[in-house]
């Protein structure tokens, strides 16, 4: 190297006493100044990548012509040799890729300082361990909770009595309390008339009516409690179809005493009845704020990811089993397991069964290839197509069937084209509830209340049903997909990966630019090199640019999409041809079933039972002597979690968390004047019932809100009509589904698949997008009922 220099550094004082005159054409991209000895030196001292690019092409010719006849060969002269240079902290993306160490062309990128790297290192060990102990001890302390909280109370026993009341008669039942201060839950089935019914009854005609009253009364003193009036139906009470009413009756005296029910009848007949009371039912106040104490808690454990979602949602439906026993309500084993929604929990494992025999087919690689396909290989016309599907099948399958036929599909083509599944899910997910909200059957809410008796004697059938529901449905489908695409601005966030091509560019850019700031501001011979190493940055960033764009639009690059389309047609084809034929079949029964239930006529097998039917159909046909890989292929976590969640909701409702909100949402709406009540009970059940139902599981909420519902519309002083009521509540309690993770059954089931797959969707992830999105939906459908209902009246 010593000789070399020597030569460049005699050839320079040569050239300072007679520049040669160089062709244009060699040099034609050098702006300014010629090659001298100087910049012959900055380039020699360059990476070798570097040195030898075509680009720079005239430094090697200058260098060859001057020293061709050298014994020093080209490649000992400098090739070798690179200068360590630092890291750009201009471009840190450019170096997300690289280990602790790696050398690139000669730079060493090893960091200086390892010991820094250890400290930090044990200290987070330290802080995980102490995180485990927290953790360790907050979950040994719900189990002593609930624990020492079922071997302490007793299971709650609720009285029941049967008797009747003659024209003219009062009597009086002993509850064998002694108290100055009582509260007394009543249920009562008997010959009465229904809430609704009630509350459409006039001043006049309530008076006029035949009445049962019931009263608490304190024997030795004569104090008596408020009276509690039930209206007695017209015609004779023999074989009529009883009616339950319930109440809390309270009384506060100033002694104690003996306190006894006593009821009396205005009826001329005899009034047969059955009585179920408890003494001192849960305090409403002191319930709302543990239910919410334990909605919080699980939702910390589920954000945080603190434990296992499954596991959080047992302990916590635990606890709360564990509250209410405190409080003198604890479940029979009975009456907890007529807490779990049987119908969903059938539905969904016979669902899983189905889809785990047709998996093996390789129907759904099949399909993802198909889609590919189709779509020509672009990213936003696939996304496009499976949301499409998704929405269009919600309408008429219920969603959570549609959500376990659909994501082995998109899970199988994203990784055929190395996108992230996760995003593309969330986005399928979110339109498969905006599907299912358009008609009664798509989703459980709307089942709930298209099945509702108040419902159905308002008019309300499937046509009616789904024609005012698509037309608000069509809107937020627009809104949300416009959305998406804004979310999704920047593509790089539905890829695994930076494609390979993209990645090679900008790691060579990272050389250049490094390059670029190792050589000093001294000398107009360094001015040279650099204007020159400049020039190359600019080219590769143009052709940089030019490649994302492209990239941003295609998720396989055009010319490679029909090489790339037959190796994946000879890799993912039909495993098992008569397997599939079978699965066809039974899968085909389902569907066709399941859209029979839009019609009342043929609607005597519930979704559940059609699912089981179909899976024992396809078991039999597969005549498989082996169940038990299929069974390992059925989600049991998320089985488990869904009866965890049901648990605590209906422990949730027994706090009356649940009441609470219906019970403010009416009052809320009764403080507002006449003319205006109309859009402000619209405005308030929607957004009431869609924010409730993101935190709350929708199908307790729309069980108690359809009651709220046709209560107001019911009620005489309000004068309001329960049909848009009706659309209010179905948007709410469906839409709203879409704003957390444990929002919509269908969301837990898809991010279920998604981790029996390998892809984890966490509760943060799913809230980023769902939540504003969900904002959206409501802020349309608002829009939408305002327009019909308070502009032009639809109803």
């Amino acid at each position: 190297m010593e000789k070399l220099l020597k030569k460049v550094k005699d050839w320079r004082s040569v050239s300072r006493n007679a520049e040669p005159e160089l062709s244009r054409s060699q040099y034609s991209l050098v702006s300014t100044g010629e090659l001298t000895a100087e910049a012959l030196q900055v380039w020699l001292k360059l990476p070798r990548k570097i040195k030898y690019d075509p680009d720079l092409e005239p430094f090697q010719k200058r260098y060859e012509k001057e020293f061709a006849q050298s014994d020093i060969p080209l490649e000992q002269n400098g090739a070798r040799e690179s200068k360590r240079l630092p890291l750009v902290k201009s471009a840190p993306h450019l170096n997300n890729n690289k280990e602790d160490g790696q050398v690139v062309d000669g730079i060493d990128e090893k960091p200086n300082d390892e010991s820094l790297g250890h400290k930090s290192s044990e200290k987070q060990s330290k802080m995980a361990q102490a995180g485990h102990y927290i953790k360790m001890c907050f979950l040994l302390g719900c189990w002593t909770f609930f624990t020492l909280a079922f071997l302490m109370y007793n299971e709650k026993e609720h009285t029941t009595r049967q008797s009747a009341l003659y024209p003219g008669e009062t009597k009086t039942y002993s509850l064998n309390v002694s108290s100055s201060d009582l509260a007394v839950y009543l249920k009562l089935k008997g010959p009465f008339l229904t809430e609704q019914s009630e509350d459409k009854l006039n001043g006049s005609e309530f008076n006029e009516s035949n009445k049962f009253v019931v009263w608490l009364e304190q024997m030795s003193t004569g104090m008596v409690s408020k009276q509690w009036p039930i209206v007695l139906q017209d015609g004779d009470f023999d074989f009529s179809i009883g009616e339950s009413r319930s109440s809390v009756l309270k009384i506060s005296t100033n002694s104690s005493g003996d306190i006894s029910l006593r009821m009396t009848s205005t009826a001329n007949e005899s009034a047969p009845f059955t009585i179920t009371y408890t003494i001192d039912p849960i305090d409403a106040a002191t319930g709302v704020i543990y239910a919410c104490i334990l909605l919080c808690g699980l939702y910390v454990l589920i954000i945080f990811e603190i434990i296992n979602r499954t596991m959080a949602a047992i302990i916590i439906a635990t606890a709360a089993l564990g509250v209410i026993s405190i409080l003198g309500e604890r479940p029979s084993l009975p009456e907890l397991i007529s807490w779990l929604d049987v119908e969903t929990l059938l539905l969904l494992f016979s669902m899983m069964i189905l889809v785990a025999i047709m998996a093996e087919t390789g129907m759904f690689d099949f399909l993802a290839v198909y889609t590919f396909e189709v779509t020509k290989g672009k990213l936003w016309p696939l996304i496009t197509v499976l949301c499409a599907i998704t929405a269009l099948l919600s309408t008429f399958l219920d969603n959570v069937t549609t959500v376990l036929l659909m994501t082995p599909v998109t899970i199988r083509l994203c990784e055929v084209m190395d996108m992230d599944p996760v995003p593309i899910l969330m986005s399928m997910v979110l339109f498969s509830n905006i599907g299912g909200t358009a008609t009664p059957v798509g989703d459980p809410p709307n089942v709930i209340i298209a099945s509702n008796r108040a419902v159905v004697q308002a008019g309300i059938n499937f046509t009616n049903f789904t024609m005012h529901m698509t037309l608000g449905i069509l809107l937020v489908c627009v809104q949300t997909y416009f959305q998406l695409r804004f979310i999704y601005r920047d593509t790089s966030k539905l890829r695994l990966n930076v494609p390979r091509d993209i990645q090679d560019l900008r790691h060579q850019i990272s050389i250049w630019r490094r390059a670029i700031e190792s050589l000093p501001h001294l000398s107009k011979d360094t001015h040279v090199v650099r204007e020159r190493l400049e020039r190359k940055m600019r080219k590769l960033n143009a052709q940089l640019e030019v490649m994302v764009k492209e990239s941003s639009k295609r998720v396989c690059p055009k010319d490679t999409f029909h090489t790339t389309l037959t190796q994946l047609k000879d890799k993912y084809k039909i495993r098992d041809m008569p397997l599939l034929l079978k699965a066809t079949f039974a899968i085909t029964f389902v569907v066709v079933v399941f859209f029979l239930h839009s019609l009342p006529e043929l609607n005597r097998v519930s979704l559940g039972w059609t699912a089981l039917l179909g899976a024992i159909l396809l078991l039999t046909l597969a005549d498989r002597e082996d169940l038990e890989p299929i069974l390992h292929r059925v989600e049991w976590s998320t089985l488990l979690f869904f009866a965890a969640l049901f648990v605590l909701m209906e422990a949730l409702s027994k706090l009356g968390l649940i009441e609470f909100i219906g019970g403010l949402t009416e009052a809320l709406i009764l403080k507002v004047d006449e003319g205006s009540r109309l859009a402000v009970a619209l405005i308030l059940l929607l957004w009431v019932s869609g924010v409730s139902s993101a935190f709350v599981d929708n199908i307790p909420l729309t069980t108690m809100m359809v009651r709220v519902v046709t209560t107001l519309g019911s009620n005489p002083t309000l004068n309001l009509p329960i049909q848009p009521l009706i659309w209010a509540l179905s948007f709410g309690a469906c839409l709203g589904g879409n704003g957390t993770l444990i929002g919509a059954s269908a969301n837990v089931v898809c991010a279920g698949v998604a981790e029996q797959h390998g892809y984890k969707i966490s509760f943060v992830q799913f809230f980023k997008i769902g939540f504003p999105v969900m904002i959206g939906h409501l802020i349309v459908a608002t829009a939408y009922l305002l327009l019909c209902h308070c502009v032009f009246t639809w109803h």
